[in-house]
């Protein structure tokens, strides 16, 4: 659970630094939308593990 919430944090940074790029840059614009795609990809998988923990 741990590594996931690493994950996620990691995310979000690469994000708002490409976020504030992405007005007047196509390259960052394009990382912001794949790394937003991967951060939904970790909160399915942090979901899972959430409610996992929580039934034990």
């Amino acid at each position: 659970m741990k590594e996931l919430i690493a994950k996620i944090n990691e995310l979000v940074d690469v994000i708002k630094a490409d976020v504030e790029k992405s007005e007047s840059n196509k390259a960052a614009a394009a990382r912001v939308r794949k790394a937003t795609l991967e951060l939904e990809k970790v909160g399915k998988e942090y979901r899972k593990a959430s409610i996992a923990a929580a039934k034990k």
